[in-house]
């Protein structure tokens, strides 16, 4: 249901920060317990924070550095269950006990990353992975991204 609204959402036009802005917040009012749901775009260089819904966050991330920075340049889905006993997390919010990144790739480019925190232990697991994955693979289909510099 979920993905089925993101597609009408997204069915009239393909704004890239339009689209990010209703695709966090269509996130936000889906999945309980998140204390922040959004996106950072890559730059060519590094992740920069894109449109969210939650708590301030970290504005630039390092590929390789944190869970974002990790799924962005592996460009595998990463799942951690409790953010705590995870040794490369960067804490942006003390709520966070457990994190989901999924990588979002156009046309083989990396062009960002969909994140969600949680504030429960273990919250995310296969099931969420996969329709999240869905969620991004949709969002980059219908989404130009020419704002921004893929690599």
């Amino acid at each position: 249901m979920l993905n089925l609204q993101l597609k009408a959402l997204l069915s009239e036009q393909n704004y890239t920060l339009s689209n990010l802005a209703n695709a966090s917040s269509l996130l936000w009012s889906f999945l309980p317990e998140q204390v922040y749901t959004g996106f950072y775009l890559y730059n060519g260089d590094k992740l920069i924070l894109g449109p969210f819904q939650g708590s301030v966050s970290c504005v630039e991330i390092v590929m390789g550095k944190g869970v974002c920075g990790e799924a962005a340049q592996t460009r595998q889905t990463m799942i951690v269950e409790d953010v705590k006993k995870h040794k490369n997390y960067i804490s942006c919010d003390g709520r966070a006990m457990s994190e989901i990144v999924v990588p979002m790739v156009k046309d083989g480019n990396l062009v960002g990353v969909l994140d969600l925190d949680s504030s429960e232990v273990g919250f995310y697991d296969e099931i969420d992975q996969k329709y999240l994955e869905e969620f991004a693979s949709i969002l980059c289909d219908m989404t130009d991204f020419k704002f921004f510099e893929v690599g």
